[in-house]
């Protein structure tokens, strides 16, 4: 066996190219070597397993593809391959295979059953909202002729698809160690276990790029906040790219604390069957209330209990009907005065017999009043997600939205929504956006008033802000 022309750096390079494991998520970290890494693995891969070797290579759109096109022709031409237009895939002399493919739409992942990869690799996993696609391409991994399989991802943080990713890979275990799976054989009774595991890979660990370019990190300072850099230079999961909330931070979580009683309450409701249904009990605070670091202002939105029906896996819901949702809103209702329910107004639809709502209120009792579903404002007027980016930011030091740290699926999905790539002002309905159009409905039910800013009368305050007025005691807001 020759040795390659393409040398896999030290670190996290080397350990992708010979991971034992089964399945591997490689990167976190701009500028981090994943395209490299990949080609590489194949190029390893072909050169071992000769025209047992067959590979996918994918992405999410055809323009993705060609910039790994054009470095994969750099890394395999040395080595005899031929890149091949009509086939769209690069032919090694030995039979080897890989070939270059997207996916545009999730659907498309039906169209590689029946198909046998020895290796299949998916660059930036996180662009897929949905795990589906991508194990359905898994399902291709069978080799005939005895070469070793195995799935091969790469990815930075964010995109739809962060979450599910990051809890497969990054929250699931210590990176560099098997986090095994383990399956049951139904043919012999047999068990068998496919491990995965995450290798990080920051820009650090890529020396070539940094010789290549000297100037990328200075670029990378110039293009985003200092957050932002962050996530880019260290692949810091808990910061995510281009997130749609991007004002959202830990001002806007709290401790939970007795809720006044005299604290108007209501109840916000995103109805789901297979998909997940969402409910957001609020409270709208009467006065200004002292928390630990600081202070929630007169009129802020606080959400202090969720109820999410899903089964833990994305997009699939826990397929209750309508009375046993009922009832386990009444359930969690139990000694509390909800004042207002705003619901999706799909349940009030009439297909031939009783509404979701009607349903509901006889089985529980709730009373739902048909949410404002408006998601983008028009000519002038604030839309829901205008309303709901307001109150996230507030005054830029105190939110006008609040949630327990108990809520941790409004905490695990919101902060991460990214923007419809079509449509930029929208965000994108792929992922997983039902906690974010519950909680709409409730911020659309107490809209902040926009009035013009005009000079506060004493000049040593602000300026009145986009939202509120300013006064001798600070910035107050008002709320419909």
């Amino acid at each position: 066996m020759t040795d390659l022309t393409w040398k896999a750096q030290p670190g996290p390079q080397s350990a992708f190219v010979t991971s034992p494991w089964f399945d591997v998520l490689y990167g976190g970290a701009r500028g981090g070597g994943k395209t490299d890494a990949a080609l590489g693995d194949f190029a390893l891969h072909a050169q071992r397993f000769k025209a047992a070797a067959k590979g996918l290579l994918v992405r999410r759109t055809r323009v993705a593809l060609e910039p790994t096109i054009a470095r994969a022709r750099e890394i395999y031409r040395p080595e005899g391959a031929v890149w091949h237009e009509q086939k769209s895939a690069f032919i090694w002399e030995s039979g080897a295979i890989l070939s270059f493919r997207y996916l545009d739409r999730d659907i498309d992942a039906d169209g590689y059953q029946g198909h046998d990869y020895s290796r299949v690799y998916v660059e930036e996993l996180t662009q897929f909202a949905d795990p589906r696609p991508v194990d359905k391409l898994m399902a291709t991994l069978r080799s005939a002729a005895g070469a070793t399989c195995g799935f091969r991802a790469t990815c930075n943080p964010g995109g739809p698809g962060h979450n599910w990713v990051k809890a497969r890979y990054i929250d699931a275990g210590p990176p560099l160690r098997a986090i095994g799976d383990t399956f049951v054989n139904p043919f012999d009774g047999s068990t068998v276990r496919l491990d995965r595991a995450f290798i990080p890979a920051r820009l650090s660990d890529n020396p070539a790029l940094l010789k290549r370019d000297p100037n990328y990190v200075a670029r990378l300072h110039k293009s985003g906040s200092a957050q932002l850099v962050r996530a880019w230079l260290e692949g810091d999961w808990s910061v995510v790219e281009g997130s749609f909330f991007d004002k959202w931070s830990s001002r806007n979580i709290v401790r939970p604390f007795a809720v006044p009683p005299f604290w108007t309450r209501i109840r916000s409701f995103d109805w789901g069957y297979a998909a997940p249904f969402s409910v957001g009990w609020w409270a709208v605070a009467s006065d200004d209330y002292p928390v630990e670091g600081g202070v929630i202002p007169r009129g802020a939105l606080v959400r202090y209990r969720e109820w999410y029906g899903s089964t833990g896996k994305p997009g699939e819901g826990l397929r209750l009907d309508a009375e046993q949702v009922a009832l386990g809103i009444r359930e969690r209702d139990a000694g509390e005065t909800i004042s207002q329910g705003v619901a999706d107004p799909s349940i009030f639809r009439q297909d031939g017999g009783p509404s979701i709502a009607e349903r509901m209120a006889r089985a529980g009792g709730q009373r739902w009043r048909a949410a404002d579903n408006t998601r983008v404002g028009k000519a002038g007027a604030l839309g829901g997600w205008d309303q709901m980016r307001a109150r996230i930011n507030g005054d830029g030091v105190r939110p006008m939205l609040y949630v327990f740290e108990t809520c941790r699926d409004f905490i695990r999905t919101v902060p991460v929504l990214q923007h419809d790539p079509a449509r930029p002002e929208d965000l994108d309905t792929n992922a997983e956006d039902h906690v974010a159009d519950e909680a709409r409905y409730a911020c659309l039910s107490r809209p902040l008033t926009a009035r013009r800013a005009v000079p506060a009368v004493n000049p040593d305050d602000r300026w009145e802000r986009e939202w509120g007025r300013a006064s001798r005691d600070g910035d107050t807001w008002k709320t419909m």
